[in-house]
């Protein structure tokens, strides 16, 4: 069916009267807006994640899980005491009477151990190399070895070793702490966009809105065609849609957002409805180069991953260190000088206490004639070493590639950003002119329509561009191993 509407005046005010009654309402109804915002800043949300998120509190526990491994291997180094008793009586007869207790103080110089000990074997029938004196023998003495095991040892290597895996724990915890933070910052700029996004796009709803009013009220009095008011409407529809959507992602973009607020308590907090990002300035500058070249050169010095490297290579030096020792030949010597004396304050006589006459005295040697253990897991260091070196090498280099990629795409957004706002400024300009046009009747609602939608899209691509350029100066930052000072 076809309407006619010159030929019927009365169904045009009825059809424009429904037109204003349904697209009030529509818009009322999307239009709803929190009365109050409360600036969210970055600054803020860096806070409570330091504070509070879980990852950041998780990355703190390889310190202390390094730490404890260091404690482990000061075990090595603990005193010990060790004591043991046998006796045997049968028919009367007491076959053997044993008593052997010692205290053995490992040092750190040399590998040597400090023993003390009191040994106390009597019996009928005990074996006369062990027999001592009823009153027992005490014995204080060294176990020192010569060749291997002099320089560095096994629980020497392994301190040294859990010390320098300190470092490499903390290392790997700002490299986590800076993931994380890298992350969230992205989140946050996407947050950025899409409450922005959402501003603009309302703006556009208001506006059409007011146009259609205008234009409804032109119609009523005969000054515009009443085709230029069922525009006006679609132009509404179409705007609201849109709002809708870009009101589903702001909800979604502050829902990924919130995954990064925490409590003190350790409970999952919501970023409010009424929150809002921080406002950024139009003209934006990207570091200058003496900025650039701090963050290189700091990189190089403190980039977790290089750190990670060289507390690798500190590692594995120690390593080769101590599988060079152990080419040398075993040889440890035991002394010990022995006495009755169970007491500083008694009597001993000169011939029975602590002298160069009373001793035991040993010598161990051992020595594997071709050495093919210990010279394959020596290779297999200095392998590891020249593997190392050559990660090393290659890491340094996409470091400072990947900071200057970085820069670069922010010299990129700086330019576009620049020429965008100069656009902007244009457009409105021409979205005026065509406005005073339409009022004269020299334009059409078509024209300022589409002035009109490039002009919001131009200022959301805009938007998006600021994003863009925030979530790369994060990259920056963590390209170069740290964060943004905020």
């Amino acid at each position: 069916m076809k309407i006619n509407f010159r030929r019927s005046p009365a169904l045009i005010m009825f059809f424009l009267a429904m037109l204003f009654t349904s697209v009030n309402s529509i818009a009322q109804t999307a239009s709803k807006a929190p009365d109050t915002t409360k600036v969210f800043s970055l600054n803020d949300l860096q806070e409570l994640v330091f504070r509070y998120h879980p990852i950041v509190k998780q990355a703190a526990l390889l310190s202390e899980a390094a730490r404890a491994d260091v404690l482990q291997s000061l075990g090595y180094f603990d005193p010990a005491l060790k004591a043991g008793f046998g006796r045997k009586v049968f028919g009367e007869t007491e076959y053997y009477n044993n008593w052997t207790s010692e205290l053995k103080v490992p040092l750190w110089l040399a590998g040597a151990d400090l023993k003390i000990g009191y040994d106390r074997s009597v019996g009928t029938y005990t074996n006369p190399e062990t027999r001592t004196p009823l009153p027992g023998l005490t014995a204080v003495g060294l176990s020192i070895p010569l060749g291997q095991g002099l320089i560095i040892d096994a629980r020497r290597n392994t301190l040294r070793q859990s010390k320098i895996m300190v470092q490499y724990a903390e290392a790997e915890r700002i490299k986590q702490i800076n993931s994380t933070w890298y992350v969230i910052a992205k989140d946050y700029w996407n947050w950025y966009y899409a409450y922005k996004q959402f501003q603009l796009v309302n703006e556009g709803v208001d506006l059409a809105q007011r146009r259609f009013d205008a234009v409804s009220k032109q119609t009523q009095i005969g000054d515009k065609p009443p085709i230029d008011s069922v525009e006006a409407y679609i132009t509404v529809q179409e705007r609201i849609i849109q709002k809708e959507k870009s009101a589903v992602e702001l909800q979604n973009a502050r829902l990924v957002l919130s995954n990064h607020l925490w409590s003190e308590q350790g409970n999952p907090l919501e970023l409010p409805a009424n929150a809002a990002p921080q406002p950024i300035p139009e003209s934006i500058t990207k570091p200058n180069r003496l900025v650039l070249d701090s963050l290189v050169n700091q990189a190089n010095s403190q980039h977790p991953e290089l750190v990670k490297l060289r507390t690798k290579g500190s590692q594995l030096a120690v390593e080769r260190s101590y599988r060079q020792e152990m080419l040398k030949p075993k040889l440890n010597v035991t002394g010990s000088l022995i006495s009755t004396r169970t007491s500083f304050s008694g009597y001993v006589p000169d011939y029975y206490d602590f002298n160069r006459g009373n001793y035991k005295f040993g010598v161990e040697f051992a020595f594997p004639l071709f050495l093919r253990a210990e010279r394959g897991k020596l290779k297999q260091v200095k392998i590891k070493q020249m593997e190392l070196d050559y990660d090393l090498q290659q890491s340094g280099r996409e470091i400072k590639n990947n900071i200057l990629t970085s820069y670069n795409d922010l010299s990129a957004y700086e330019a576009q950003l620049r020429v965008q706002m100069q656009s902007i400024n244009n457009q409105q300009t021409l979205v005026k002119g065509e406005a005073q046009k339409f009022e004269l009747g020299e334009s059409t609602l078509f024209l300022i329509n589409s002035r009109e939608t490039k002009l919001i899209d131009m200022r959301i691509k805009r938007e998006s561009m600021v994003a863009g350029y925030q979530k790369t100066l994060a990259e920056l930052y963590y390209k170069a191993g740290t964060r943004q000072d905020l």
